[in-house]
């Protein structure tokens, strides 16, 4: 029997081959919630938070109720609001500049590295000198900048060296939104222990998911740690006296129970999807589709000459597989593959194909935010952030988590394959 007879699907995503190992576990937990009727706060979120911030290498954790609200409640414990600028990258989900714009403040999109869709560093940079293009469009002068936002995406961390000698040349805070990147490691420091704060999301999808919304923020400053917990709590301490303006914002006990069970199994699905990230490198290379990952040819034309399609690609029939440029474990790095993302001129002709086999696929993301038109008033253009356009246009998850099998794999390999060789 063939790979092709014998598999009929292949997911994005199997949250119930993970359930099915540690259901006894979960349900355990669960129950002991559900026993002591102590469903909001309390000791199970409290031993959570002390777990997760020894794993994550910082000295407090902070259980909120989503990531996106640990990027508004970071912002909001540096008072950002109204006439303040935060920096952050284009590609990216929109939780991210969202919290910026929902506090008053404007965000300032910058351009990504080609190689890891972090943003660039050096971007940062010239705006920071005032010797960005977008100095001259955007209303925007450097010293309203009272943050940056580097996120470190697909499970790869940013260079966040670069990042903290620019924080604190300038006076900026950072805060590393590491929604994807729980356990990915930049010089033998973990996501979330190197800036200001660290956001972390628990959408069951993520590779510490819960069974519902939950978020964190990590920080090592005793002072903003107190601040968090306050504004989690309507502001509020003690009950009823409200000393700031907060938000509702907890994780809640069931979550922190199924988190904390999880937890423990972090490290090794870690291991198990950068096992996959490989094989999928090797097969990808056997099958003579690996382009050269060395070989940066993206120069953002399809932005800059306004094309529905990227041409970035110069030989659709190879493609482009993901580049550990921090996350080398050769240089104390690690990747955590929240997604396997590949590159690719035949993005839609790929797709059509997975739609008719059965293979689960994602598009991350196909608008970037200078685009989107909830931001047109800040005056962006596409050939603005050109490299995250392109982006935008050739990106394309594959399956990627635990329990894939290496057939399902070939079979995913085989299916580009066939289209590739056809164009």
């Amino acid at each position: 029997m063939s790979i092709e007879e014998s598999i009929t699907e292949v997911p994005l995503l199997d949250l119930n081959a993970q359930y099915d190992r540690i259901q006894d576990e979960v349900k355990e937990a669960i129950d002991r919630v559900l026993d002591s009727q102590y469903f909001i706060m309390g000791p199970e979120v409290e031993l959570f938070e002390e777990n997760i911030a020894e794993y994550c290498q910082a000295d407090y954790a902070v259980g909120c109720a989503s990531g996106s609200d640990a990027l508004l409640l970071s912002l909001m414990a540096q008072d950002i609001g109204q006439g303040d600028a935060v920096i952050t990258t284009s590609f990216t989900f929109f939780a991210t500049a969202g919290a910026v714009a929902r506090l008053g403040a404007t965000p300032i999109f910058l351009d990504i590295d080609p190689s890891s869709y972090n943003i660039d560093p050096d971007q940062v940079k010239r705006f920071l000198e005032g010797n960005h293009p977008l100095n001259e469009k955007i209303d925007v002068t450097p010293d309203e900048v009272k943050a940056m936002i580097p996120v470190h995406l697909y499970g790869q961390m940013a260079d966040m060296d670069a990042f903290m000698e620019l924080g604190d040349k300038y006076d900026i805070k950072v805060i590393e939104d590491a929604a994807q990147a729980i356990g990915a490691e930049y010089k033998g420091k973990r996501a979330g222990s190197i800036g200001d704060f660290g956001c972390f999301s628990f959408f069951p999808s993520k590779n510490l998911g819960g069974y519902g919304d939950g978020g964190l923020v990590t920080t090592d400053d005793p002072e903003m740690a107190e601040k968090l917990k306050v504004l989690r709590l309507h502001g509020a301490k003690p009950k009823y006296h409200h000393s700031l303006v907060g938000v509702n914002s907890r994780l809640d006990a069931i979550q922190a129970a199924v988190l904390d069970v999880k937890l423990k199994h972090l490290d090794s699905w870690s291991d198990a999807s950068r096992e996959k990230a490989l094989l999928y490198n090797r097969l990808f290379k056997e099958a003579n589709l690996q382009g050269d990952p060395n070989q940066i040819i993206c120069d953002g034309s399809c932005a800059k000459e306004g094309k529905s399609s990227c041409n970035f690609v110069k030989n659709p029939k190879k493609i482009l597989t993901p580049k550990e440029l921090h996350g080398d474990p050769d240089n104390d790095g690690r990747h955590v593959y929240h997604q396997y993302v590949i590159r690719t001129g035949a993005r839609e002709e790929i797709m059509n194909a997975f739609d008719k086999k059965n293979i689960g696929y994602s598009v991350y993301y196909p608008v970037p935010m200078h685009e989107q038109e909830c931001f047109q008033y800040l005056g962006y253009e596409p050939k603005d952030c050109p490299i995250s356009s392109c982006a935008s246009n050739t990106t394309l998850a594959l399956p990627i988590y635990p329990e894939l099998t290496g057939a399902q794999q070939q079979y995913v390999v085989d299916t580009i394959k066939e289209i590739l060789n056809n164009i």
